[in-house]
């Protein structure tokens, strides 16, 4: 696996492509909105500079990892590569429909792969010609520094293709674990107590957003609280995630939304990308740029 290509370059796509650009993986970075492409390589530029002023990457791997990233609009740009991994909004209807074009456009003994956090892999294999190349390779935000990568194995992916998608997952340096397709897989599934209760002690005005996330670093030795992490990953992308999973184990109580979070998007207050969630991010520029923030 030598070529692979990037389909979405938010967040999740660009920490991919700079983790595979890093292995020394020619990229190919698809988006159809040329901003976002040209936001992505500017702030993978500005991660890789980081990471050499903390001498975490040697100064001269900096212009190659970027050469090998290739931004592109087109989807037939994907046809000569080894794995074409998506990486865009949870919606089934979008990616069902997106992988109808991309398989069209891939050759035939390329792997496709959804970066999918609690969607089925079956279904959106469903309309596929080759369900069995199909699979999911799930990522943590921030995806270049987050070591865990779930390999999804949905009913038709063959074993061969569960291996090739574990070794690309150990040729960026991740730990794969291989898990069967069941909403939310295994990590999201076990983070809907961790966000559901932290959201009801909240709402019943137990105790505040910074005293929860305050015991949970101190009490638990979490790197982050559940607000600090809910405002990471984005509220509105947490909240599509745990209203997946409720509905796909038909309603299950213990999965169920909170209504602070429609709340919080309703608002427009989607965490560090909005300046603004269960913190305050946006008091001043420097505050923003250096992830210091105040309670909302």
């Amino acid at each position: 696996m030598k070529h692979i290509g990037i389909v979405g370059a938010g967040t999740m796509g660009a920490g991919i492509a700079q983790a595979a650009a890093l292995a020394e993986l020619e990229v190919t970075l698809y988006d159809i909105n040329t901003t976002v492409l040209r936001q992505s390589t500017e702030k993978i530029r500005t991660e890789l500079k980081q990471g050499i002023q903390k001498g975490k990457i040697p100064p001269e791997k900096l212009d190659p990892t970027l050469e090998r990233i290739k931004p592109r609009t087109s989807l037939s740009d994907l046809s000569s590569c080894d794995l074409i991994l998506e990486a865009v909004i949870e919606d089934l209807r979008v990616k069902r429909d997106l992988f109808k074009r991309i398989e069209e456009n891939a050759k035939s003994e390329a792997l496709l792969a959804s970066n999918t956090s609690s969607l089925s892999i079956t279904a959106i294999a469903s309309s596929l010609h080759r369900p069995g190349r199909f699979l999911g390779i799930h990522f943590f935000n921030p995806a270049n520094i987050m070591k865990l990568v779930e390999v999804v194995r949905g009913r038709q992916t063959s074993d061969e293709v569960v291996g090739q998608g574990a070794a690309f997952a150990k040729k960026l340096g991740k730990t794969p674990v291989v898990v069967k397709d069941t909403p939310g897989f295994i990590v999201n599934r076990l983070a809907r107590p961790f966000y559901g209760e932290a959201l009801r002690l909240l709402g019943e005005h137990v105790a505040t957003v910074e005293q929860i996330d305050r015991i949970v670093k101190t009490s638990g030795d979490f790197a982050m609280g559940p607000f600090e992490l809910m405002d990471l990953i984005g509220i509105d992308i947490n909240l599509a995630v745990t209203q997946s999973i409720y509905d796909q184990y038909f309603g299950e109580p213990r999965f169920r939304p909170h209504p602070l979070q429609q709340e919080m998007v309703d608002a427009g207050w989607l965490g560090r990308k909005s300046g603004r969630g269960f913190y305050n991010y946006s008091e001043s520029k420097n505050q923003q740029a250096s992830g210091t923030r105040k309670p909302t």
